[in-house]
């Protein structure tokens, strides 16, 4: 499941970032727990978007963004990670995107 989480935050990464953008992934361990976090240099995420990214999108949302994403994927993510008593959450910065999420280790 950990490897879905993985894929839809890298395939959204390169989906949102431009040529010749970056995409950094950062690991680190600590004695409970292994962080992820995955930042790209993209357009970054409105105040609006921030909102509702990970709920699940209504078929007039899609309509009004004109997306043809089926849009699940930020909502898949939560949910698997929340099965893996863990959370997803979205840095404020400047410019661009960074997912940030841990799961415990493993004894």
């Amino acid at each position: 499941m950990m490897d879905r989480v993985l894929t839809n935050l890298l395939d959204n990464a390169i989906k949102h970032t431009p040529v010749a953008g970056t995409i950094a992934i950062g690991l680190c361990q600590t004695e409970r727990a292994i962080e992820v976090c995955i930042k790209d240099s993209g357009s970054g995420i409105s105040d609006a978007q921030r909102a509702t990214l990970f709920e699940r999108p209504s078929a007039l949302s899609h309509a009004s963004t004109g997306t043809n994403s089926g849009g699940l994927g930020l909502m898949v993510v939560r949910r698997i990670l929340q099965l893996h008593q863990s959370d997803i959450s979205l840095d404020e910065g400047s410019g661009g995107a960074c997912f940030r999420f841990s799961v415990p280790r493993q004894a």
